[in-house]
Formats: structure tokens, C-alpha cells, sequence
């Protein structure tokens, strides 16, 4: 049992990351019905400035450390964001929906090969922010550090939610994912609002890029291309489009890979363990565009006549 609980606490630590990164595409795809698959790359980013930050300021207090980290981390990819959504989208608003696709592949490769020129090929050891300490729950064990993943991860869904549900940006928001030609005409700047969505979005990658990296102690250029795609199937999961669904998805998706490289390794002997749990996202993946392709609460939608 006590295993069984060790996989949960892992996999609520992972999916907790998911579902910060699916809520950059979901975001972007509700507005937009675009597929941003440079999100990834500015997960990356957010690491590696994270990264940089910490090393320069080594030696002063983590409570400095970390949030001048954070701050710096989120500020860069929200720039990013920004002038991906600027230069690389915008202009292909009314194209065919193939080329913005191909753009954001384009976008991907392009950040991927600016990291590397920056900060080169190596990996990078992500230094220990928080102290090491265990806590035991029924037997298993949780550190610090995943229990202020978790609880950080649930205090930006929920303040998300209650910037999309309760604010006025977040009604423009909803109302141009409804009906773009509407509401400009109501009014609301659709130029702004989705250039703040990529800004949201990105904002979240920089913190889930923190995140990632200093729970597995490592940074590295192409960090955000797998990340990413695990991201984007979690969105998948829980219903492309949708905030709940993103993060209903990133949590089970994170159990789920979790439980599967614990339980099923073990079953095949280690042919399928730790170093193949990422098959397991694809095979989710498969069997929801085979099965329900909506997502566990998407909503259906009629093709029209």
C-alpha cells in the first residue's frame, strides 16, 4: 500500500507540472484554435533563466533567491510570449490552419537552437533550492520541495480560474474564444486579449519550468520539447479548449505515467519501467483520439451544415 501511495505523491508532483504547461495550449486554443507547440520551448527558457539567476546570486537567502529568480524567469518568457504571438501568429490569423502549425514547429526548433547557442549543449545541474527534508505520509515519502510544487501548482490553477470566471479580461477573454467578429464589435480588443493570453500562458510555463527543474535537479536546452508534447496530450486528455479539463488532465496524466512506470515495470521486469514511462502519455493519447476525442469534459461539437 504503501507503494501504491508513493506513486500517487509522485504522480501528483508530475501532473501538477502538466497541468500548468497544458494550460498554456488550452488557453491559446480556446482563444485561438491554434496548437502553440513552441510552449515547450519557453518552459525551457523559463528554466534556464531560472538557472542563471540562482547561479549569480549563490550565496544569498532562498527567500531572496527564489522569487528575484521567478520574477526574472517570468519575465523573459513573457516577452517571448509575446513576440512569438507578434511576429510569428498574428500574421497568419486568416491563413489555412496548416500554416501556423507549421510556423510553431518552426517557432519550436528556432528557440531550441537559441538556447543551445546560449547556454550551449551540456546539461546543468539545477542547484537545491529548498532544504532536503522528508515528511512520511502512510508510509510514504514526500519532500519539501514537491509539497511547494503542489501547492504552488494548485494556487496559480485557481487563481487562473478566478481571473478567467471573474474579471473583466477574463470575460473579454471568454468572449472572444466564443465568438471573435462579436465581440469586437461588443468592443473588446482582440489583439490585446490574445497577446495576453500568450502572456498568461507564458508567465505559467516560467513558474512550471522552475518547477520541473528543480525537482529533477537538471536543466538542459531540449528539456522543453518532451515536456512539452506531454503537456499537450494532458490538454488532449482532459478536453483541448478547456481550463478545467487541462488541469483534469495533467493530474490524471501524471498518476497515470507514474503508476505505470511503478507497477507495470515491475510487471515486465523492467522492460517497461522508469526509462519508458514517457510511451505511456502516447498511449493515452491514442486511445482518447480513438475513443473520445473531446476529452473527458469537452464538450461535443456538431459539424456544421
Amino acid at each position: 500500500m504503501d507503494i501504491f501511495i508513493q506513486q500517487i505523491i509522485n504522480g501528483l508532483v508530475l501532473g501538477s507540472i502538466y497541468a500548468l504547461v497544458a494550460l498554456g495550449y488550452t488557453m491559446v486554443y480556446g482563444i485561438m484554435g491554434l496548437i502553440n507547440f513552441a510552449h515547450g520551448e519557453v518552459v525551457m527558457i523559463g528554466a534556464m533563466v531560472a538557472l542563471f539567476v540562482i547561479k549569480a546570486l549563490a550565496g544569498l537567502p532562498v527567500f531572496v533567491t527564489l522569487p528575484l529568480a521567478l520574477a526574472a524567469a517570468a519575465g523573459v518568457c513573457m516577452a517571448v510570449g509575446f513576440t512569438i504571438e507578434r511576429v510569428a501568429y498574428r500574421p497568419l490569423r486568416r491563413a489555412p490552419k496548416l500554416a501556423p502549425l507549421i510556423t510553431a514547429i518552426g517557432v519550436s526548433i528556432i528557440l531550441q537552437n537559441l538556447a543551445m547557442l546560449i547556454w550551449g549543449r551540456n546539461y546543468h545541474a539545477f542547484p537545491p533550492i529548498l532544504p532536503t527534508s522528508d515528511h512520511e505520509i502512510f508510509g510514504a515519502t514526500i519532500t519539501s520541495l514537491q509539497i511547494v510544487i503542489i501547492v504552488i501548482a494548485a494556487l496559480m490553477m485557481a487563481g487562473l480560474t478566478l481571473l478567467v470566471q471573474r474579471t473583466r479580461l477574463g470575460r473579454a477573454m471568454r468572449a472572444t474564444s466564443e465568438n471573435p467578429p462579436i465581440a469586437q464589435l461588443m468592443g473588446v480588443n482582440i489583439n490585446q486579449i490574445i497577446s495576453a493570453t500568450f502572456v498568461i500562458g507564458s508567465a505559467l510555463a516560467a513558474v512550471a519550468g522552475l518547477m520541473v527543474s528543480a525537482n529533477y535537479s537538471i536543466a538542459h536546452y531540449y528539456m522543453g520539447f518532451m515536456l512539452g508534447l506531454k503537456a499537450f496530450t494532458a490538454a488532449v486528455l482532459g478536453g483541448i479548449g478547456n481550463l478545467a479539463g487541462a488541469m483534469l488532465g495533467g493530474i490524471l496524466l501524471g498518476i497515470i505515467e507514474s503508476l505505470g512506470a511503478g507497477y507495470i515495470g515491475d510487471l515486465t521486469g523492467g522492460f517497461l519501467g522508469s526509462h519508458y514511462q514517457d510511451i505511456f502519455a502516447f498511449f493515452v493519447l491514442i486511445g482518447v483520439l480513438i475513443f473520445r476525442p473531446s476529452g473527458l469534459i469537452g464538450e461535443r461539437i456538431a459539424e456544421r451544415a
